[in-house]
């Protein structure tokens, strides 16, 4: 008998990550400078650290009620305000959750039914389309590409609507892209969503990192607030990526959901992160906009480096992705980061690890020192060259 044939149908046809996947070859070669996984360089700021140690010393060790700490429930409604305007009561409208994955599955889970189709716009994040096969639902890929700078329209979404369209998932600043949205493109969005009444999810992780202008949000526009199920976190703006904290915002009966199911399979997120999610919030700002300010400055680093390699290179507007065209090379994109791992020990993610149309580009993180960054753009320099 062979047990892998117990294993749920479903789950045997979901491909490995790719990102995880060349990795593990990764982890066992030497001298390799890495800009493939999407993790700040910096360690936390120490504050924030401090809050945790100081928590644990007065013995918050406890369970948390489901939704999370009030507290930091009520200092994420503030800055809702405070930066978008946008009100959420922080008893029923706000879910803490272990990191922003958590938030995605169970807003997935929540809210498709079988054969629920959910339109996501590609280059996406690798958990995207399998979350929403793993809650039963379709995932519809919608393709864009450097000409529109990796923006979706809606010209592109009329396309691949349907009837059993539930879901509009959008992720921007993107990753991997570091594509942004004006507003003026978001609100033709909004307007499509409330024709075919749609159920906006709006990953906003790197809602900090956006690098020309403010920040969008999408449940800030005009009739979008109820319809939309808002994720954020903390691990990327502040550098907390292992605290593995989280939250979703939304509609009372979306939140309410979310939660029947977060109290089920995961109960509360950590009593310490959400401490120390505490501290980010009420201090963190200087910390965080001082890491910002260095991941512009790097950005400018690569960005620069790959046009004078003869790459063709989209700016980046946000999150901390550079996503250089390879084509002319006339290699695949698994071709030229397995290639140039061999020749020259610098490790991309593939982009067709982000689904088929980032076919002929590779991402790289740009969340390295400056140091590391230079002798890269060298390396990949000399391989490009032969």
């Amino acid at each position: 008998m062979s047990w892998a044939d117990r294993v749920s149908p479903v789950v045997k046809a979901i491909p490995p990550s790719g990102i995880r996947r060349f990795f593990d070859i990764v982890a066992e070669m030497k001298g390799v400078i890495s800009l493939g996984v999407g993790e700040p360089d910096f360690i936390t700021p120490w504050h924030i650290r401090e809050s945790c140690v100081y928590g644990l010393q007065k013995g918050y060790t406890a369970y948390t009620s489901n939704y999370g700490l009030l507290e930091l429930r009520e200092e994420i409604a503030r800055i809702m305000q405070k930066d978008y305007r946008i009100s959420y009561n922080p008893r029923n409208e706000i879910l803490v959750t272990v990191g922003v994955s958590e938030a995605l599955d169970l807003a997935m889970r929540a809210i498709l039914s079988p054969g629920d189709e959910v339109l996501i716009p590609e280059p996406c994040y690798v958990s995207y389309k399998t979350c929403a096969t793993l809650a039963g639902g379709v995932a519809v890929p919608v393709p864009t590409t450097m000409d529109t700078e990796f923006r979706v329209t809606v010209d592109q979404l009329e396309k691949l609507v349907t009837p059993r369209t539930k879901v509009l998932l959008i992720g921007y600043p993107n990753n991997p892209t570091g594509a942004i949205m004006p507003k003026q493109e978001l609100e033709a969005i909004a307007r499509f969503v409330q024709k075919h009444d749609l159920i906006v999810i709006a990953d906003e992780i790197y809602s900090l990192l956006t690098y020309e202008g403010k920040h969008v949000c999408f449940a800030g526009l005009p009739e979008m607030r109820d319809r939309t199920i808002l994720l954020n976190g903390f691990s990327k703006a502040y550098a907390m990526t292992g605290w593995r904290i989280g939250y979703a915002l939304s509609n009372p009966d979306f939140i309410g959901a979310m939660t029947k199911i977060h109290q089920y399979t995961m109960l509360c997120a950590p009593i310490t992160a959400q401490v120390a999610a505490i501290e980010a919030l009420r201090r963190g700002e200087h910390s965080m906009q001082e890491m910002v300010a260095e991941y512009n400055r790097r950005r400018r680093l690569m960005l620069d480096g790959f046009r004078q390699m003869g790459l063709t290179c989209f700016e980046p507007k946000g999150a901390f992705y550079i996503f250089p065209s390879i084509r002319q090379t006339g290699l695949t994109s698994l071709q030229f980061a397995e290639e140039l791992l061999k020749a020259e020990k610098v490790a991309l993610v593939p982009g067709d690890a982000f689904g088929q149309s980032g076919e002929g580009f590779v991402r790289c993180s740009y969340a390295s020192s400056i140091a590391n960054l230079s002798e890269a753009l060298e390396r990949i320099g000399r391989f490009i060259s032969r």
